[in-house]
């Protein structure tokens, strides 16, 4: 009974708890518009940083890729784990060396290939331009040998003619020189040299062949002039007179500045053109002698080089006569003259020797027109 009582009495003590609050609620006053206001917006706030705060959970979740490797034997299973972003990236470098390492694979075929054929190339040009050379060799070959004979033939001209007691004949100094003398000193002396060797060019050839031509021609006049000759002596029985040695300067109404004479006393040892087999060209002449002997300018004008050259011709001169003209004298023993010195034909210039590419005492002797090396002996 006293429990039942307690009991009642508790909840009538809680009943009227709850009808207090009631009324308290009831009594409330009602909210003014602007804290309304206020708790909407205060609700709007809470809920979007709510959503912010969703949205960022959502972003930090990324996919984890997992890759596993299982050996055959019993050891451990590995595992890396790669995020998708790390898995893009690692896709995108593979695709860009995958693209690089095709573009310099291809670079390399194209470069190879272009250099193999560059290669055939320069190498078929090689052989076409030795060819060629060999061609052009053979051919300076030929053309000296037609010089030799020539040479052979003007020599047998000229013993007819000192046996049968005919004038000398009229050369024009178009031949090459070789065994030439002025002093009667044939044969004794074979000094040779110029520049360094020089192989034949087309042009070397080309004159060459132009000069046998000429000479061909010249011997041919010089034996019909011959011929006839030896006919008129024939019928008049007669014996003709001697004849003034080719190269006097006596009378001579010739130039100062136009080279003229020999430049030293002495045979030609080694001509104008090809020589050693074709081997060479020799842009002028050789005429030898004793060591010492003088050497003269064969016209008038001024020195412009005196003293050791490198190319070949040692102690040289060289002289401008003017209008492009110039003659050159190397292998000298000694030069007397100097550079800015005005000279005159038959003065001593220098003194003959055997420098530079030489094989003995001579003087190399050129003579050029416009710096293009021409035939000296039309000056002799």
């Amino acid at each position: 009974m006293a429990k039942s009582e307690e009991q009642k009495v508790q909840k009538a003590a809680t009943a009227a708890e709850q009808e207090g609050v009631t009324e308290q609620t009831t009594v409330m006053a009602p909210l003014s518009d602007e804290a309304v206001k206020a708790a909407a917006e205060a609700e709007k706030a809470k809920d979007e940083k709510a959503k912010d705060t969703k949205k960022k959970k959502a972003k930090k979740k990324q996919t984890i890729y997992t890759i596993k490797l299982i050996p055959d034997d019993d050891g451990d299973t590995k595992s890396i784990r790669l995020s998708e972003r790390v898995l893009k990236y690692g896709i995108a470098s593979v695709a860009a060396g995958a693209l690089l390492f095709v573009g310099a694979f291809s670079y390399s075929v194209y470069s190879t290939f272009a250099n193999q054929n560059g290669a055939a190339e320069i190498h078929e040009l090689r052989e076409v331009n030795n060819i060629q050379q060999e061609q052009l060799l053979q051919l300076s070959k030929k053309a000296n040998a037609l010089q030799d004979e020539i040479d052979q033939l003007t020599q047998l001209e000229s013993d007819l003619r000192r046996m049968s007691g005919a004038s000398p004949a009229q050369d024009d100094g178009s031949g090459d020189g070789s065994g030439l003398t002025n002093d009667g000193t044939s044969g004794q002396h074979d000094g040779q040299g110029g520049p360094y060797a020089q192989q034949p060019s087309l042009d070397n050839v080309s004159e060459a062949l132009d000069n046998v031509a000429k000479d061909i021609e010249k011997r041919r006049a010089s034996l019909l002039a011959l011929q006839e000759e030896l006919k008129a002596q024939q019928e008049s029985m007669g014996t003709p007179g001697m004849v003034s040695l080719p190269g006097s300067l006596v009378g001579s109404t010739v130039s100062v500045t136009t080279p003229t004479g020999w430049p030293a006393r002495g045979e030609v040892s080694s001509p104008y053109g090809l020589r050693w087999n074709g081997s060479d060209f020799h842009p002028g002449i050789d005429i030898a002698n004793d060591m010492g002997t003088p050497i003269v300018a064969t016209a008038d004008g001024t020195v412009t080089t005196a003293g050791w050259n490198a190319g070949g011709y040692g102690n040289m001169v060289d002289i401008d006569h003017g209008n492009g003209v110039t003659t050159r004298y190397g292998h000298a023993m000694q030069v007397v003259v100097s550079a800015g010195q005005h000279v005159r034909r038959g003065q001593i210039i220098a003194y003959m020797g055997s420098t530079g590419f030489s094989t003995g005492p001579h003087v190399h002797y050129e003579v050029r027109i416009n710096g293009q090396a021409v035939n000296p002996v039309s000056y002799l």
